[in-house]
């Protein structure tokens, strides 16, 4: 990656031209957003009985890994679920959290923009379940969803797949 970080300087530099400096720049930070992706490591720390609620959110569509994180305590709602499990959601300009746009920033603002829904086949589809049992998509959504102690919540980016793993 070196060499494409090199053709694009030199591209910089031998180029003055506005144009020119906004192709780098953009290409910039297209290869840092997919080295970022690349390097999100899977972890796993579901919550231990009844401690919290488990989140897993799978980046596997976006070059990443699986990441499993404990929300303490009883948060209200899918939504409140995710920072507390130290996860960042970004929502859609138009609608609000009622649509997750990206999670830890992936997909990177280049590929979505975040203004209205993300496309069908392109958007983070929100699950549920038990420890161990199956995954159920939620029919009313995150923000309306009030998982329980010990509960399991799953976020999957694709075409509305659930996540690739069993609930922990």
């Amino acid at each position: 990656m070196s060499s494409v970080l090199r053709l694009l300087r030199a591209v910089f530099v031998t180029r003055a031209s506005a144009r020119t400096k906004a192709a780098a720049g953009l290409a910039a930070v297209l290869l840092t957003s997919t080295t970022l992706v690349l390097a999100s490591p899977a972890q796993a720390a579901p919550c231990d009985d009844g401690a919290g609620v488990t989140v897993v959110v799978d980046f596997a569509a976006l070059g990443g890994g699986i990441t499993v994180a404990c929300a303490p305590g009883d948060p209200d709602t899918g939504i409140d679920a995710l920072p507390s499990a130290g996860f960042t959601p970004t929502a859609t300009q138009r609608y609000g959290l009622a649509f997750v746009c990206r999670i830890n920033n992936l997909p990177p603002p280049a590929v979505e923009p975040c203004t209205n829904t993300p496309p069908v086949t392109a958007y983070w589809s929100y699950w549920y379940a038990t420890p161990g049992g199956s995954w159920t998509s939620s029919p009313v959504g995150p923000l309306s969803h009030d998982p329980a102690p010990g509960a399991v919540e799953g976020w999957a980016f694709g075409a509305g797949g659930a996540p690739s793993i069993s609930p922990p």
